[in-house]
């Protein structure tokens, strides 16, 4: 039987606070808590609701297993359509010196607020091999379950770092020589725009664009253009497809 405690438990990581008081956070599905059992990462406890044996391959990393019914794992899932496992995961607050950074392609995003934009993003840049992010303060948390499942696994390969974006710019373009470039609807068209291996990509809230405080530190603006012919087309776009473009635009050059 699972107590009532750790259902409680469970459930309350679907709120920040109660994961960083935890200092705790999930990942559901076969195949994501595969790639976390392959990457070598700990998980605190594995909860599946299917008969037999499915992770006898390696439990070193696996602190406490426990086999439960569905309509208990009915009670800890946040999927409409439960999963078989979850899987319980101490938070690893990695950090990366900037020291580390200058010499790559990072993306940094300034108030960020969509769970699923972020996780879309971290899955986006991990096929791109963009391996470290920067995160304003008051974006959306890496270790919610909205992001985490849309990383299909991606979170586990992408450095995730939360700093005081402005702060984080000056310090970056003290230590390095790389153009820091920002993502505006008015700019260079980035198809006819000299690209650079290294550097610091920056960009805007969903709704808000880059801020004012942000862009006074930004070198070269990047703007992708509308190829429709109609006289009326969208505004601009989704972030995690800019983020995808851009990608795309930096490792074809």
């Amino acid at each position: 039987m699972l107590s009532k405690s750790k259902i409680s438990l469970i459930n309350s990581l679907n709120i920040k606070k109660y994961r960083d008081k935890h200092k705790l956070f999930f990942a559901e599905g076969e195949k994501i808590i595969n790639e976390i059992i392959a990457s070598g990462q700990k998980i605190k406890w594995l909860f599946t609701s299917e008969t037999g044996d499915s992770y006898n391959t390696d439990k070193k990393n696996i602190e406490e297993v426990f086999e439960i019914s569905e309509s208990e794992m009915k009670k800890i899932s946040q999927l409409k359509t439960p999963s078989k496992h979850l899987a319980v995961l101490e938070i690893n607050e990695n950090r990366q010196n900037i020291e580390n950074l200058k010499n790559e392609l990072i993306f940094a995003f300034e108030d960020l607020q969509n769970p699923g934009n972020l996780g879309s993003i971290i899955r986006i840049c991990d096929w791109f091999g963009i391996n470290n992010i920067i995160l304003s303060k008051h974006s959306a948390d890496i270790y919610s379950p909205k992001v985490i499942q849309a990383t299909a696994g991606a979170f586990l390969r992408v450095n995730i770092l939360y700093e005081d974006l402005q702060d984080f710019i000056v310090k970056y373009k003290k230590t390095s020589r790389n153009i820091c470039y920002g993502t505006f609807l008015k700019g260079e068209n980035i198809y006819k725009t000299e690209l650079t291996p290294e550097g610091l990509v920056v960009f805007g809230n969903e709704g808000q664009g880059i801020s004012d405080a942000i862009t006074i530190h930004i070198d070269k603006k990047l703007f992708i253009p509308p190829f429709s012919k109609s006289c009326t087309y969208s505004e601009s776009l989704n972030i995690a497809s800019a983020t995808s473009i851009i990608c795309s635009e930096f490792r074809r050059r």
